[in-house]
């Protein structure tokens, strides 16, 4: 098959780690696999997958709501897609999903597909919800198949009127490199600290540096907790816009000696071996893939109430589920574990027993294929297939 799969941005981020590994797998498995982006894509993935991969840049692609911009974003799109007719059009994240399929017409015999990452009207205004459902409405009409990255997140799909039905495909990741793993080399320096001392407690964050993933509302938070944590060090790993705003937040609370930032990391499973715990605060989010990776380390996890996160983090036996309204509750629970190790020691314990199997990597590309072929099948009025 001949697919094409969009997305806003190419960063290195959730969401884009999720749909080049669907796009490896199906590359893999002898389909022609191409995939559109916005602009100022991460470089690193052409780098590493251009062998594999057609990747294509829409210029006018990009994420911000921008009328004059969205509509050359369409022309192009169809332009692409008239002139390389493809047999399958999977769109991911939100902006792309409503440009991707608007466009789809001009290839009637495409599959349209939306993959849901993340849900676009939740945790904003009833303004916004109105309008981000009416275009998710609207998209719906051109729409043959929805996948979602949980069943909850599916379901909210489903409940707003937007479809009928919402497969669940869970995020596939390399989980192997997660079991067993060690702290980096370089721990004394992210810790600030000699490697013959008693190491500090660490409290990991693994997010790219946007407003919704709120570092600067947990940093105020913690400071109320530092004091009775004087030892403890916060890792805060990944890129993005905000994060000279994290910085200046960092000197402006005074938190410089407990704060690290480490940038990009090629070794996320050797961050979270080294972490006692890990926190997402994130006021919007699918299933996060760093919850996966942290209870697959037996790490345990902090995370705010997010739609689908019941489905791996089971409340008290691999970690915490916080209000996603008062970050004070997670810092507070974060205090209260650093205070008793014998819990930490039992969620640690649980979530070394989880069941992570739902997201491993082979089950990814594997489901999301069979799901297009069958619902091809089902179109022409045929037998879905067996593989």
């Amino acid at each position: 098959m001949r697919i094409f799969h969009m997305l806003t941005r190419l960063l290195r981020a959730g969401s884009e780690e999720n749909t080049v590994a669907t796009c490896l797998w199906q590359a893999e498995h002898g389909h022609d696999v191409t995939l559109i982006h916005g602009p100022d894509p991460d470089p690193h993935w052409a780098a590493t997958y251009g062998g594999k991969l057609s990747f294509i840049q829409i210029d006018s692609l990009v994420h911000p709501i921008n009328p004059l911009q969205d509509v050359k974003a369409v022309r192009a799109t169809r332009r692409l897609f008239r002139d390389l007719d493809p047999d399958v059009i999977h769109t991911h994240q939100s902006k792309a999903g409503i440009i991707g399929r608007a466009a789809s017409n001009v290839a009637p015999a495409a599959l349209v597909v939306h993959g849901i990452h993340i849900l676009p009207f939740d945790g904003v205004s009833a303004a916004k919800r109105a309008v981000y459902v009416a275009a998710e409405k609207y998209a719906a009409r051109h729409t043959d198949l929805f996948m979602a990255v949980s069943r909850s997140v599916g379901q909210a799909y489903v409940d707003a009127g937007i479809c009928d039905q919402v497969e669940p495909v869970y995020s596939g990741m390399p989980l192997a490199r997660f079991r067993n793993a060690t702290p980096p080399a370089d721990w004394p320096d992210l810790l600030d600290q000699p490697p013959d001392a008693p190491r500090r407690p660490v409290v990991l964050m693994l997010a790219a540096f946007e407003p919704r993933k709120r570092h600067i509302g947990f940093l105020e938070a913690m400071t109320k907790v530092i004091p009775n944590h004087p030892d403890l060090r916060i890792l805060f790993a990944g890129k993005g816009p905000i994060e000279e705003e994290v910085r200046a937040a960092v000197s402006r609370l005074g938190l410089e000696d407990h704060v690290t930032f480490c940038g990009h990391r090629a070794d996320p499973q050797a961050l979270i071996a080294l972490a006692d715990l890990c926190v997402l605060t994130s006021e919007r989010e699918g299933l996060p893939r760093v919850v996966v990776q942290s209870i697959t380390a037996g790490t345990p996890v902090l995370v705010s109430d997010l739609p689908g996160i019941d489905e791996i983090l089971h409340d008290g036996v691999n970690g915490f589920i916080t209000d996603a309204h008062d970050l004070d509750d997670t810092a507070q629970r974060l205090s209260a574990l650093l205070s008793e190790p014998a819990m930490l020691a039992k969620l640690a314990q649980g979530a070394q027993e989880t069941d992570v199997s739902n997201w491993d990597l082979e089950r990814l590309g594997a489901r999301t294929t069979a799901l297009y072929k069958t619902t091809i099948a089902r179109r022409h009025g045929h037998a879905a297939p067996t593989t």
